[in-house]
C-alpha cells in the first residue's frame, strides 16, 4: 500500500508542483496542469495531499506554530524573525499554493462527477472545498469567493466578497451537501488517503465541519447554542481524525517527506538552527507534567520568552547570558530513525479537522448550555483523543488529581478549560486552527508583562499558560498580538478589484469580536 501511495504522490507533485515565470501571480489558472483528466479519482489523492501539505507547510505551519507560541526563534539564526517581531506577512505562497492546486482541482472533480449516479467523489470534492474556503476566509477575512477561480470565464480580477457573505454561502453548500444521498454511490479506497473511501466517514466529517463553522460564530449575534445543541445531538459527527496517516511519508526522498520534516532534512535545517521551545507553552507543559511534553520536544524543559531573540541578559540569574543557554526543541529536528526508536511516528500525521477538536466544539456547546456532565464527557474525549495520537494510554491528566481534571464553573472559566487543552492538542498538528481558535476564545490569554523591563520579575512571575507580547514585537502593533495576515499580494497585484491593503497583521476578521489581545 505504502509503495502505491508514494507512486501516485510522486507522479502528482511531478504534475503540479511546476511553475509558469510569466503567469506565476495567476491564481485562477494553471496553465501546467493537465486541461483534461480522465477520471476524477486521479486527482483526489493529490487534493488531499495539497490542502494537508499547507496546513502545516510553510506558511500556515510556522506561521501558526510562532503566533500562538508553541515555538519561538532561537538566538543563533534570523528565519523567522519577522513572524516574531509581528512584522507584515502576507501567507501569499500558501495562498496561491491553495488556489492554483488543490482548489483548481476541487473544481474539476465536482464539474466532472456533477451529473454522476456515483455521487461519492463529487462529494468529497465538495466537502474539502467547503473546508478550504473556511480557513482561507477565517485567515484573511474578506476575500474573493464568488468570482474566484473563473478565469477561463474571462474573470481576471475577481471581486472580493465579505467573510460574513461568504460564511452565509458556505452554510448553505454545507446544508445542501448533506442532502445527498450517497447510497448508490463508491469511492476506490486506493486514491482516498484520508478515509480510505469510506463514505459513512466522509458525511461524519461534513457533519462535523457545519459544526465547526456554527462554532466559529459563538461572538456574533448569527450564533445560537440552542440551534448548535440540537443539531449535534441528532448528527453523526467524526470519530477519527481526518488526516494523512505519516506511514506515506519516505524519509529519504525529497519531496516525499512530511513538511515539516522537509525543512529540517531538505539542507535547511530550520529545526535545529531556527526553532526553540517558548517559555510560555513548555512551561505550561512541564509545570503540569503533561505526558505530551517528551512527544513535542527534546533537550530539556527550558523555553525562551517569544520573540526575545537577542537578549543578552541573565534573565533566570543562573549566571549564563539568555543567548548562552540550552533550549528545549521541536521533536521535528530529530531524525527518522530516532523518531520510530522513542515511538514519535505519530507526529508525521497531517491532519485537516481532528476528533479531539470535534469532541471540545461539543464539550463547549454543552457547556455554553449549563450541561455539565456532558461537557465534562466530552471534554474528555477530547483530551483522550489528544493523547493517544501521541501513543500514551495514561489519562491520569484528567483523573481528579490532575491539572486537567474538569472543574464545574461559570460557563467562561468552562471555554477557557476546553481551549487551553485543545491549545496543547493541536501542538505539531494543527496550527493554523490553534491560531483562529485562540482568536475566537482569547485562550490562552495574554499577560501584560513587559519583559525587557523587568527579566528577572518576569521570569519568576510569569502567569503559567499566558502568553506573552512579543519582546521585539510589542510596540508595533501597539501591545496586542497579530490576528490575520496581509492579503496575498498574488490576487492583489494586477487585480483592478482589489482592497486597500490592511494596515498591519493586527486587522481582525468579522468574527474575531470577543474583547481582549
Amino acid at each position: 500500500m505504502r509503495s502505491k501511495l508514494l507512486i501516485i504522490i510522486s507522479s502528482f507533485l511531478m504534475l503540479f508542483t511546476a511553475s509558469s515565470c510569466s503567469d506565476w501571480l495567476d491564481v485562477n489558472h494553471d496553465p501546467n496542469a493537465l486541461e483534461e483528466i480522465p477520471d476524477a479519482k486521479v486527482l483526489l489523492p493529490a487534493v488531499e495531499m495539497g490542502i494537508a501539505n499547507n496546513l502545516m507547510g510553510w506558511e500556515f505551519g510556522f506561521g501558526g506554530g510562532f503566533w500562538v507560541e508553541y515555538w519561538t526563534q532561537s538566538y543563533t539564526a534570523s528565519q523567522f524573525k519577522t513572524l516574531c517581531e509581528y512584522l507584515p506577512q502576507e501567507f501569499n505562497t500558501t495562498y496561491q499554493s491553495l488556489m492554483r492546486e488543490p482548489m483548481t482541482d476541487l473544481k474539476r472533480i465536482k464539474t466532472m462527477t456533477a451529473e454522476d449516479e456515483n455521487k461519492g467523489y463529487y462529494f468529497i470534492a465538495e466537502a474539502l472545498s467547503i473546508f478550504t474556503w473556511q480557513i482561507i476566509t477565517d485567515v484573511w477575512g474578506d476575500m474573493p469567493y464568488t468570482e474566484a477561480l473563473r478565469f477561463e470565464e474571462g474573470i481576471s480580477s475577481p471581486k472580493q466578497d465579505k467573510g460574513e457573505d461568504i460564511y452565509a454561502d458556505l452554510m448553505k453548500r454545507v446544508d445542501e451537501l448533506l442532502a445527498t444521498d450517497l447510497s448508490k454511490s463508491y469511492v476506490d479506497p486506493t486514491y482516498d488517503y484520508i478515509y480510505g473511501g469510506d463514505l459513512g466517514a466522509w458525511y461524519a466529517f461534513a457533519n462535523s465541519l457545519k459544526l465547526k463553522l456554527m462554532i466559529r460564530l459563538s461572538e456574533t449575534s448569527q450564533y445560537n447554542n440552542a440551534s448548535v445543541l440540537s443539531f449535534i445531538e441528532s448528527a453523526d459527527l467524526l470519530t477519527s481524525s481526518a488526516k494523512i496517516p505519516g506511514t506515506v511519508w519516505d524519509e529519504s526522498m525529497e519531496g516525499k517527506r512530511h513538511p515539516m520534516r522537509e525543512f529540517q532534512l531538505g539542507g535547511a535545517n530550520y529545526f535545529s538552527t531556527n526553532v526553540i521551545a517558548s517559555k510560555n507553552f513548555i512551561d505550561y507543559l512541564s509545570l503540569n507534567n503533561d505526558p505530551r511534553l517528551s512527544k513535542l520536544f527534546i533537550g530539556g524543559t527550558k523555553g525562551a520568552f517569544f520573540g526575545d531573540f537577542d537578549s543578552k541578559k541573565d534573565s533566570d540569574g543562573n549566571g549564563k547570558t539568555d543567548d548562552k543557554e540550552t533550549y528545549a526543541k521541536s521533536i521535528f529536528n530529530l531524525d527518522d530513525k530516532d523518531l520510530e526508536k522513542n515511538n514519535l511516528l505519530e507526529v508525521l500525521d497531517l491532519i485537516l479537522m481532528s476528533d479531539w477538536e470535534v469532541n471540545f466544539y461539543i464539550a463547549e456547546v454543552y457547556a455554553r448550555a449549563s450541561q455539565l456532565d456532558k461537557a465534562k464527557d466530552y471534554y474528555e474525549r477530547g483530551v483522550t483523543a489528544s493523547l493517544a495520537q501521541h501513543g500514551i494510554t495514561s489519562t491520569d491528566i484528567i483523573g481528579a488529581e490532575g491539572y486537567a481534571a474538569w472543574v464545574n464553573g461559570t460557563v467562561e472559566q468552562n471555554i477557557k478549560q476546553i481551549a487551553m487543552q485543545k491549545w496543547v492538542a493541536n501542538a505539531n498538528y494543527q496550527h493554523i486552527e490553534s491560531f483562529l481558535e485562540r482568536n475566537r476564545t482569547k485562550y490562552p490569554s495574554v499577560n501584560e508583562i513587559d519583559i525587557a523591563a523587568n527579566r528577572r520579575v518576569a521570569f519568576d512571575n510569569f502567569p503559567v499558560g499566558d502568553l506573552t507580547i512579543s519582546v521585539k514585537g510589542r510596540a508595533l502593533l501597539n501591545g496586542n498580538l497579530p490576528a490575520s495576515p496581509l492579503y496575498p499580494s498574488s490576487y492583489m497585484f494586477r487585480n483592478t478589484n482589489a482592497p486597500a491593503q490592511k494596515a498591519n497583521v493586527g486587522e481582525k476578521v468579522w468574527w474575531n469580536l470577543k474583547a481582549g489581545k
